[in-house]
Formats: C-alpha cells, sequence, structure tokens
C-alpha cells in the first residue's frame, strides 16, 4: 500500500476540527449531538472526475466524516498511482447541506492533497462544489458543479459539471449513470460517463460494479473505458 505523507494527514485533520469546532458554534444548543462515521473501501481502479488514477492498479481508501445538524466536514483518503508521482490522495471536505424549494443542496469547499509528487509540481488545490439534488419515489437526480481557481500541475482554471441519475431498484439495490464535462485552462479536457449498479450486501457491506469511459483515449489510458468493481464497509 502506497504512503501517506504525516504533514498531510495533519493538515486535514486541522480542516476537519476547525469545521466541527464551527458547526458547534452555528449549531443551537438543543442541536443534537455530532454523528462520526467511518467508511473503508477497496476497489480494482481509483477514478476520480471519470479518470482512472492509481493506474490500472487495485486502491484502498479511507474516510472519516462528522456531521451535525447541516454541516458536515470528512477525510477521504486513498492510494494512488499519478503521472506526477503521487501516490495517494487525500480530499478534505468542508461542506452546508440544507434542504430548501424542495430540493437537497451541498455547498462545499473541498481541499485536494497529493503526497509523493515529485518537486516542482503543485500537490495541493483547493475546489469550490456546489451540489442540487432531488428524489421523487424510487428516481433521484442531482447535478453538480465543482471549480477550481489554480489545479494540479500545470492546470489552473478548471470546471467539472456533472448530471447523475438513479433508480432505487429494491430496497438494496439502486443503478446510477452520470454524464460530465471538464473544461480547463492548460490542462485536459473531455466528456466523461459512467453507469453501474451498487448493491448492499449487508447493512454495513456494499459492491458497486461501474462501467467508465471518456471521449478522449488519445490522452492515455487513464482516459480509456474500464468496469470497475468496489466494496466498501461502513462503520
Amino acid at each position: 500500500m502506497s504512503s501517506v505523507s504525516l504533514p498531510s494527514i495533519r493538515r486535514s485533520a486541522a480542516v476537519v476540527a476547525s469545521a466541527v469546532a464551527s458547526t458547534w458554534v452555528v449549531a443551537s444548543p438543543a442541536a443534537a449531538d455530532p454523528s462520526v462515521d467511518f467508511q473503508l473501501g477497496v476497489t480494482s481502479e481509483y477514478v476520480g472526475k471519470g479518470v482512472g488514477k492509481s493506474n490500472g492498479e487495485v486502491a484502498w481508501s479511507g474516510q472519516v466524516e462528522v456531521s451535525q445538524n447541516d454541516f458536515h466536514a470528512s477525510v477521504f483518503v486513498s492510494t494512488a498511482e499519478l503521472s506526477s508521482g503521487a501516490d495517494s490522495e487525500i480530499v478534505t471536505t468542508v461542506g452546508w447541506a440544507p434542504e430548501a424549494l424542495g430540493f437537497e443542496w451541498d455547498f462545499a469547499v473541498v481541499n485536494r492533497d497529493l503526497p509523493g509528487t515529485r518537486a516542482g509540481v503543485d500537490a495541493n488545490y483547493w475546489e469550490y462544489q456546489a451540489d442540487m439534488s432531488r428524489s421523487i419515489g424510487p428516481v433521484s437526480g442531482r447535478l453538480r458543479v465543482n471549480y477550481t481557481p489554480d489545479g494540479s500541475g500545470a492546470t489552473q482554471e478548471a470546471w467539472w459539471v456533472e448530471a447523475q441519475g438513479g433508480y432505487r431498484i429494491t430496497g438494496k439495490t439502486r443503478a446510477t449513470a452520470a454524464l460530465g464535462v471538464r473544461t480547463a485552462e492548460g490542462g485536459a479536457e473531455y466528456t466523461a460517463w459512467n453507469a453501474g449498479v451498487k448493491h448492499k450486501l449487508t447493512d454495513a457491506i456494499a459492491a458497486d460494479l461501474r462501467w467508465y469511459d471518456t471521449d478522449e483515449h488519445d490522452l492515455g489510458e487513464p482516459y480509456e473505458g474500464r468496469l470497475v468493481g468496489a466494496l466498501t464497509y461502513a462503520f
């Protein structure tokens, strides 16, 4: 398993701790106690924004999330194998997820850190993300807009816009499909899509089988089509 630098973990933990403290200040005295959730995962390929990030190798991940009322903060860590030399990715998220106008919203600030990146290449950058989602019976939909003013490496300003639709087949099985478009200044631009099924094997364990692809195979192996299987354990 790839290593993750201690300073990177400390930075992420500090962001989450600050977010939790802010949540306690904002929440009313009668608010529910914060909840803490953990998740461990293994996948045949780590994929982000439709692109392979572990060079076709199995990736291991872990996540901790703290939430209270409409506020949430989390740290997600996964092994990776990127062209920049990075051997892992740490994603720290702080967000506010209210309900309004019949929709569920999620406004988040995201920090991505790439331990192992070779010298001279940006290994840390920020994203600003907004989700709008709604469910009607077994059907669900989500629109995501993600923006970074200065991405990793040579990438500067970049946008990722993704629409996702889902259908609950049974109480334990859900099918989803998504279509996303990435535009970037100084970085790769492409359209990506995925479709698959997630099934809960138990209350804590879920399996996901999904096909990912893009319209830019000429950009290299990470942009080619792939079938990805994943298992997650939540506790």
